[in-house]
């Protein structure tokens, strides 16, 4: 994620240098291993990426809602420099464990420095987590099957620490020149979705 962004009222600012933006999200953790007698769902990976310097926080959850998003704010936003600088904006998605208003001021109030920021619907992929899933998924979870969420909670632990150690910030290719061309296409009148080009 770019560091400025565009809004109606013209360019913002660049981000200062107490200001984060921490992308977030819930992946479906794999299915138990073949050897089980059990083809259910060990729980939920649930991550957030601090997308300026690529530092992880990871957790296993057997549910997801808002105790464990909640949980995972907290994983994150007791730490520094996270509670103590000025504003830290976590993008999500419109999941119903953080949807709306309520969930917004809800986070307000526990901590006065987060800014919660809902991408559009149907979206996801703006959101940079979305990106470290994939890799996640190709690097460190195939085959996909474990026999315990302590197997796979070790295994998401080791790859977190080799990625931050390996990687770098993602560089958007996708411009805002971009999107105001998808915009203006979508305007279009006539134009089916599937007809959308970039």
């Amino acid at each position: 994620m770019s560091s400025t962004s565009t809004t109606s009222l013209g360019k913002a600012p660049p981000l200062r240098d107490d200001e984060f933006v921490v992308s977030t999200d819930e992946k479906t953790s794999p299915r138990r291993s073949s050897t089980s007698t059990s083809a259910t769902w060990l729980g939920r990976n649930l991550a957030a990426l601090d997308v300026h310097c690529v530092k992880l926080f990871g957790r296993c959850e057997f549910y997801s809602g808002i105790v464990p998003f909640d949980r995972r704010v907290e994983q994150v936003m007791q730490q520094d420099p996270y509670r103590r600088d000025r504003r830290v904006f976590w993008i999500v998605d419109n999941g119903s464990s953080h949807r709306g208003l309520s969930s917004t001021h809800c986070l307000r109030d526990r901590y006065s420095n987060l800014l919660l920021v809902h991408g559009p619907v149907h979206a996801s992929w703006l959101n940079q987590i979305e990106v470290y899933f994939s890799v996640l998924q190709r690097k460190a979870l195939t085959p996909n099957d474990f026999a315990l969420l302590d197997e796979l909670a070790e295994r998401l632990q080791s790859f977190e620490r080799h990625y931050e150690a390996i990687a770098k910030p993602f560089e958007w290719k996708f411009t805002r020149d971009d999107l105001q061309k998808l915009l203006k296409q979508m305007k279009a009148p006539g134009l089916p979705r599937y007809q959308l080009t970039i």
